[in-house]
């Protein structure tokens, strides 16, 4: 893999283990040190395609490639406004419909096709819709601050968890210790026979592994990982799927397809026939992806044998 350098002075992370790698709006990488020379006299511009940037523009590259760091940067910063959900719009297609526009606005920031005009697409978009954009916003400020706290609340309970196990293992420790020593002054200072002392220590010690795998299994949670409880109604959408006394929700029934025309040979059939001679085998990838060379040529034989039998009722004759 080509070693991760910094296109202005040529330092590479092999020559520089600690190099930082930065990237701006324009998808091009700079070092930490060159971006800090780039803005000795309070401005720049990008040594390779001359954009003027800003300091505060520069970010830490996550990923070895460029174009995806900046693809990521422009999708996070689309999505900030074009944030409509399906429930804002009267017809599934017109959803579709507006996420093939973002995909469109992203491919040309990306590729630096009709920047102008499609930063003109972009604010016309904000303009006209200011208050839906504000209400999804606020909505989904609401969300992050709900989930937030959960998450905070799981990670209350989880150290909680860590000290108990913790305060559990030391208590155990000590009493090891604590056996280990009354055996020595038991071996030291009494009269009786050494193996007696030592089976007698045993037997104490196997005892009480016994009475502790029969104490009473711990409490059952009142609440899930994330910290909803069982039962809680504040975000229906959290809340577990309910479980039903009368049998399963849902039960299975197999498609029975109607395809107007002959059956088409089993998968079996379809190898012990010879319909896959003369067609290459599936690839390792194709393979690994649950494809296979019988399949495909199987949904062939399913889609040329489909209405062979079909006769319309109605049509328009033909004279002769």
């Amino acid at each position: 893999m080509e070693e991760q350098a910094c296109p202005r002075c040529k330092t590479t992370k092999y020559r520089n283990p600690s190099l930082k790698l930065m990237v701006n709006v324009c998808g091009h990488t700079l070092c930490e040190s060159c971006v800090d020379m780039l803005f000795l006299k309070g401005s720049g511009a990008c040594p390779e395609c001359m954009v003027p940037l800003r300091r505060n523009n520069f970010r830490v590259q996550l990923f070895e490639d460029p174009m995806v760091e900046k693809e990521v940067d422009i999708r996070r910063r689309i999505l900030r406004d074009y944030n409509k959900r399906e429930e804002d719009f009267a017809t599934l297609e017109e959803y579709n419909d507006y996420l093939e526009e973002i995909e469109d606005i992203v491919y040309n920031l990306c590729n630096n096709i009709e920047i102008i005009e499609t930063n003109k697409r972009i604010e016309a978009y904000k303009r006209d819709n200011r208050e839906v954009i504000q209400r999804n916003k606020t909505r989904v400020g609401r969300d992050e601050c709900a989930l937030e706290e959960l998450l905070e609340l799981e990670r209350v309970q989880d150290e909680s968890r860590k000290k108990e196990l913790e305060e559990l293992e030391t208590e155990h420790k000590k009493k090891k210790a604590r056996d280990k020593q009354a055996l020595i002054e038991e071996l030291m200072y009494s009269g009786k026979d050494a193996a007696t002392i030592v089976s007698e220590f045993a037997e104490k010690a196997e005892k009480q592994r016994e009475e502790e795998k029969q104490l009473p299994p711990p409490k059952p949670a009142n609440e899930f990982s994330t910290g909803i409880k069982f039962g809680q109604t504040a975000d229906p959408t959290l809340l577990p799927v309910p479980k039903s006394e009368e049998g399963p929700i849902f039960i299975y029934e197999p498609l029975i397809p109607i395809t107007e025309g002959p059956t088409p040979p089993p998968l079996a059939e379809v190898e012990s026939m010879g319909y896959v001679s003369h067609i290459r085998p599936e690839t390792p990838q194709e393979n690994a992806g649950g494809f296979t060379s019988a399949l495909a040529c199987q949904r062939a034989l399913q889609e040329a044998m489909q209405c062979l039998f079909y006769t319309p009722t109605t049509g328009i004759g033909v004279g002769l």
